[in-house]
């Protein structure tokens, strides 16, 4: 049996996968948002969290590390503990977004001119 409307029910079903998707793509990015994740410098004497959308939060510096004399290594050390955060929370980002990303073969498919709802 013919269904009405030439096949709807298909484009009803990839219509449905992709809000399916979608939604679960929302809810990688808020867990993502409330994540932290850390990155250390100086064999732990710089630490730097930020959030899984990048935002840094906090910088722990031991004070062994701060020498008035020589604040060009502080700023390296900084610098490279937020690097290593930034870095950490790509590798976060990657794996909660990594099979939605891959189920969306690099993009949204051809849904024949039709977008998603919202």
């Amino acid at each position: 049996m013919v269904q009405p409307g030439g096949g709807m029910p298909d484009m009803q079903q990839i219509l449905q996968q992709a809000q399916k998707m979608q939604e679960q793509l929302v809810t990688a990015q808020q867990e993502l948002a409330n994540a932290e994740v850390t990155g250390t410098s100086g064999g732990g004497l710089v630490t730097a969290t930020v959030s899984g959308s990048l935002e840094l939060k906090s910088l722990s510096i031991d004070p062994k590390v701060v020498d008035p004399e020589d604040t060009e290594t502080l700023s390296d050390l900084v610098v490279a503990a937020v690097r290593d955060a930034m870095n950490n929370a790509q590798k976060l980002t990657e794996e909660k977004l990594g099979p939605l990303a891959g189920s969306l073969g690099g993009g949204m498919p051809d849904l024949g001119g039709f977008g998603l709802p919202g």
